[in-house]
């Protein structure tokens, strides 16, 4: 048990001296670490773990080698991670039938697995260490502190990177100093909104003494986005920090975690961490010798989008349907059980132990003049190098993209990035050194959200990506006001008959029109920016849609009921690949043989063609296109 700040600060030195000799080795010890993110565990990462620890305990090296999982690396695209210390050797896409050979030949024979090396796509060069990779180069890890270096079912290990640090520093602090030292930092809230955070703070500290409550917003929903879910897979024990001071702050005892179910990992190792920290005394009554008592609940979302909105996540947590309640009154006035309630997402509480911990001045040199600090985005789509990147804010997109996102695969020209999710909207090539912050993402027709960015190329169809999040927000319209449950149903139709080459001009005023009805009149977050998308993809790319009403035809041949295939005879050889691939039995052989063919040459009977692209697929000579 860890009763006074001197035991907690003893206790963190000594954890920090161990943490510390694993990197350097100073403890005689080989570390197998290996990535225990979702994405590298459905990657096979769980057996490659039990082979290593099978292969040191068959050589009776359990006191000379150690092998643990830890949080998400980042770079999702060359998982899984291998990575072996005190060398910081780093291997990627390793699969369990590497582990034989990467424990003869490094961890018995002290020898590099060459080929499981990165390789610099612009030299060509191996690179051993993670720090070397660009991917890297330009991140600054705030929220994601330890993630990728600790274990997060360890306390220990947490203690050593810092854990409790903040909190023990807020505590011999008064609370409203809590508050303005997070004001000063320049926090604004990581869920979408951009709120002060501090300021949220302050609305609830201002209530009358008496039950409040602080609430962790995990529920994490837009297409593509996995930033939460990687800080609670790896270091869970940051966000509960982050939660306690908050709690301390606006005179709080009880924080609930409302977390998706669908994020069974995440989940679990929440739990552990509050299991051992409530072992150590660090959560429950009087907390390191101080009057401050705190306790954590966990409930689980079953996965609604719209309890993403915070009003309707505390409907859930009530046990209620999950539907948005006007306000005002706000949360901080009349929220949880309604008493004064402030809900911070994931990461933003993820970064408050940083800035109670290194001070407000460490956090604020990074940033905007109005954004400070850093951002998680969950980089993904059509680019090379697909990931969970936390950058300063006031990078470029172009950095984003191009510098750590390693540009657009196959050559492809860049087209447009979602951000923000189904609240977001595209930006273009226009946009490229645009600085990411909040307001500027705003003011370009976009937003922060909660840091998906999924980046498109040229054979993306922006009709289609519209269509794409519409259909989305019509699921998850929680159905309670007008203008969204009905507004979006009715936009989908036009998207709809856009695609099938069925709509007029009149169609796409009606589009607009709804839109803006649509944005101005919704009950809650969720239907005001349901619009997005289909606004930013008319302004930056009005003449798709056009070529899809007027011309009949998808430019990026993408919308089935408004292209075919074809195939070029004097291209094809009569091999009947693409006859046994296809599903439909679409392919009827003609007369015609090509000159220098030996065969004769097919045609695709349209009214059988299913439009499923097994063919082009199965073509060795590319004689099938899309028109």
């Amino acid at each position: 048990m860890i009763k006074t700040f001197d035991e907690l600060k003893q206790m963190s030195a000594k954890c920090a001296s161990c943490l510390d000799a694993k990197f350097t080795g100073n403890d005689g010890k080989r570390h197998i670490v290996l990535c225990g993110g979702t994405g590298c565990l459905s990657s096979r990462s769980d057996e490659i773990t039990k082979e290593f620890e099978r292969l040191v305990a068959e050589n009776n090296l359990g006191d000379k080698v150690t092998v643990n999982q830890v949080g998400c690396f980042g770079f999702c695209s060359q998982g899984p991670f291998v990575k072996i210390y005190p060398e910081d050797t780093l291997y990627r896409l390793v699969q369990v039938e590497d582990v034989q050979e990467i424990f003869e030949k490094d961890i018995l024979g002290g020898e590099t697995i060459e080929r499981l090396l990165y390789v610099d796509p612009n030299t060509a060069q191996q690179v051993t260490k993670q720090e070397d990779i660009n991917f890297y180069k330009k991140q600054v890890r705030i929220a994601l502190h330890g993630c990728g270096s600790i274990n997060p079912e360890n306390i220990q290990e947490s203690l050593g990177a810092g854990a409790f640090q903040g909190l023990a520093k807020a505590l011999q602090m008064g609370r409203e100093a809590v508050i303005q030292e997070v004001l000063d930092s320049g926090l604004r809230g990581r869920g979408g909104g951009g709120f002060p955070t501090g300021r949220k703070w302050q609305f609830a500290y201002a209530q009358p003494e008496g039950e409040k409550y602080v609430v962790c917003n995990g529920d994490e929903g837009d297409p593509g986005a996995f930033m939460d879910r990687s800080i609670l897979e790896g270091n869970p024990l940051a966000v509960i920090e982050g939660m306690m001071i908050a709690g301390y702050a606006i005179g709080a005892q009880n924080g609930y975690f409302y977390v998706r179910a669908e994020y069974p990992i995440a989940v679990n190792r929440l739990k552990i961490a509050v299991q051992q920290a409530e072992e150590l005394g660090l959560l429950g009554d009087n907390i390191l010798g101080t009057d401050f008592s705190f306790r954590v609940h966990i409930r689980l979302g079953a996965g609604a989008f719209v309890c993403g909105e915070e009003t309707a996540l505390l409907n859930s947590i009530e046990g209620q349907r999950g539907m948005p309640r006007p306000r005002p009154p706000f949360p901080a006035v009349k929220g949880l059980w309604d008493k004064p309630s402030i809900i911070n997402n994931v990461e933003s509480l993820a970064c408050v132990p940083y800035i109670l911990r290194e001070g407000k001045e460490a956090f604020a040199k990074y940033g905007t003049a109005k954004s400070k600090g850093t951002k998680v985005f969950a980089l993904g789509g059509k680019i090379n190098n697909v990931g969970l990147v936390e950058i300063p804010m006031g990078t470029t997109l172009r950095e984003l993209i191009y510098d750590i996102g390693g540009g657009i695969p196959n050559g492809k020209k860049f087209k447009a990035i979602q951000t923000g999710g189904p609240s977001g909207g595209c930006l273009t090539e226009e946009d490229l050194d645009a600085e990411i912050d909040f307001d500027n993402l705003v003011a370009r027709g976009s937003m922060m959200g909660s840091g998906g960015a999924i980046v498109m190329d040229e054979d993306n169809c922006m009709v289609d990506v519209a269509k794409f999040y519409m259909e989305f927000i019509c699921d998850e319209s929680c159905g309670k006001c007008t203008p969204c449950r009905i507004g979006t149903k009715r936009m989908l139709e036009i998207l709809t008959r856009i695609t099938d080459g069925k709509a007029t001009l009149k169609d796409l005023d009606e589009l607009e029109d709804l839109a803006q009805n649509i944005k101005s009149n919704s009950l809650c977050g969720l239907g005001q920016t349901a619009p997005n998308p289909v606004l930013s993809t008319l302004k930056h790319f009005r003449d798709e849609y056009v070529a899809h009403i007027v011309d009949k035809k998808c430019p990026a041949h993408i919308c089935k009921n408004l292209m075919q295939y074809e195939i070029e005879k004097d291209k094809c050889f009569g091999c009947g690949m693409c006859v046994r691939a296809c599903p439909a039995n679409a392919f009827v052989k003609t007369d015609y043989i090509a000159p220098g063919k030996k065969l004769p040459a097919y045609t695709i009977d349209q009214s059988k063609c299913i439009k499923c692209g097994m063919c082009i697929a199965s073509c060795k000579f590319k004689a099938i296109t899309k028109k």
